[in-house]
């Protein structure tokens, strides 16, 4: 070996190896901290352990390695998701880890990170490298089971888990939050200070672990962007829950009869092609088959509408929000509008001026009508619903829009992450600066930061951030949204 190649490998940081309390993690040092990718927070959910709650892994001795990308649960390709689609294996319930501190005692804050993609596809991989870790914060990325691996339920299962199934996405995510309070304190990470964060169907899974017996203690605050507990859709109980399970196990070729042995005999592959093809009854667009939520009874008690009207919900800093444009409008206006606002539907159908003679409305940045429509019922309203709840029983919410593109650029469905992420970007808004404030403190303003007022019921006041820059606002889609009941 030659001398300056001796000198060159001395001078690399040692490998950092941090003991959790199932096993030590070998991770890759990054300045005064490090990052984990891999690591195992349950046993892989194969075999016998498909379709039943997280356990623990089992435990090992040798310090394991964590310094790769490591496989991604199930899912079939839409395309946006080829990667992960392609890494898939059902081995798949890790967390990955950033620290910019690793001394046990920084008791730094936790941004807990559940990814988005329908509850069907994405996965935990990106949040680590993000430069928001350097803002002070330990970043906690997680990976659950999605689709019918995640969220069926079958009366099979049901019959053998004591009356109960579906819901397994959740118990992962909630088993990566037990695992967070038991180990983060040895990352640098301070347990009493986890945030739980996501967006799309991961906010959708913010919303509900708020409203979730078993996900109490486990959090201190809450960010949901682009998502909410009810996602604008009515909930499936476990009845129906268990009859679209036989209707996709059908499809993979099982008989209504069949035993759950037989389920678990089936590929994963087998499994989510089904899913995938799988029409869901009273849905106007399939691919929100497991954005509905399921009140299966064990895990979600009640429905999101009734939980939050009731109060039923950990009352912790909540910062939520939407981009001013999302998703399109899947069925016909005017049907969408009678289904969704009931008795009031003529009034609704007067301000979109979808009533015979009218002019439909259309507006420079929240776009025609079928997109303010759709973005209103499955995004901006019922943010104003859990944003009114909460503030009904003294929470504490921060509401905002996002609405900022570069030039030639368009708003859509995550559009705000890259400013969440990456490094910030001259002319854009600070949404980081914003979110690392928020995690750290509880709130996000901070001395050089446009002021952002907290909600309430009376002035609803928000965050616009667009073009011109942060700008606190009132009375986001009042009328509108006054009109809409949370189904």
């Amino acid at each position: 070996m030659s001398t300056l190649l001796a000198i060159a490998l001395a001078a690399q940081p040692a490998a950092p190896v941090v003991r959790t309390d199932d096993g030590p993690v070998r991770g890759v040092a990054m300045g005064a901290g490090a990052v984990f990718r891999g690591i195992p927070y349950a046993a892989p959910p194969v075999g016998a352990l498909r379709w039943r709650a997280p356990r623990r892994p089992h435990p090992w001795t040798t310090p394991r390695a964590t310094i790769a990308r490591h496989a991604t649960c199930p899912q079939v390709s839409f395309g946006w998701n080829r990667a992960d689609a392609d890494a898939s294996d059902e081995d798949c319930l890790f967390l990955d880890v950033r620290t910019p501190d690793l001394r046990p005692g920084a008791r730094l804050p936790v941004l807990f990170w559940i990814h988005g993609g329908s509850n069907r596809a994405g996965s935990g991989a990106g949040p680590v490298e993000s430069p928001i870790a350097e803002r002070g914060l330990v970043v906690v990325s997680i990976q659950y089971r999605l689709g019918s691996l995640g969220f069926l339920s079958h009366p099979r299962l049901s019959r053998e888990q004591g009356g109960h199934s579906g819901n397994y996405g959740l118990m992962d995510q909630q088993a990566a939050l037990r695992w967070v309070k038991r180990n983060i304190a040895a990352f640098g990470g301070d347990p009493a200070r986890v945030t739980i964060a996501g967006e799309s169907a991961g906010a959708m899974d913010v919303g509900l672990h708020m409203l979730l017996p078993g996900s109490r203690a486990l959090f201190a605050q809450a960010i949901a962007e682009s998502g909410t507990a009810g996602f604008g859709t009515a909930p499936r109980d476990l009845a129906s829950n268990e009859r679209l399970g036989t209707l996709i196990a059908g499809r993979a070729g099982l008989r209504a009869t069949a035993t759950a042995a037989q389920l678990r005999g089936l590929s994963w592959r087998q499994v989510l092609a089904a899913d995938k093809d799988t029409d869901v009854p009273g849905l106007d667009d399939d691919d929100f088959i497991w954005l509905q939520a399921v009140v299966d009874g064990r895990v979600l008690t009640d429905t999101p509408a009734r939980l939050l009207a009731g109060g039923h919900v950990t009352r912790v800093p909540l910062l939520i929000g939407m981009n001013a444009t999302e998703l399109p409008l899947h069925g016909a206006a005017v049907a969408t509008v009678r289904r969704a606002f009931g008795a009031d539907a003529d009034e609704a159908l007067r301000l979109y001026g979808l009533q015979p003679g009218g002019t439909p409305t259309s507006d420079p940045r929240l776009a025609d009508v079928t997109l303010q429509l759709a973005n209103d019922l499955t995004f901006r309203c019922p943010v104003i619903t859990v944003s009114n709840a909460l503030s009904a029983i003294g929470g504490t919410v921060w509401q905002y829009q996002f609405d900022y593109a570069p030039p030639g650029g368009a708003v859509r469905h995550a559009s705000e992450l890259r400013y969440i992420f990456e490094a910030p970007q001259p002319g854009a808004p600070p949404l980081q600066a914003y979110w690392a404030h928020f995690v750290q403190t509880g709130t996000p303003n901070h001395p050089g930061l446009v002021r952002w007022p907290a909600y309430d019921r009376t002035a609803r006041a928000y965050m616009a951030f667009d073009q011109s820059g942060p700008v606190a606002k009132t009375g986001l889609r009042r009328a509108i949204c006054d009109l809409r009941r949370a189904p």
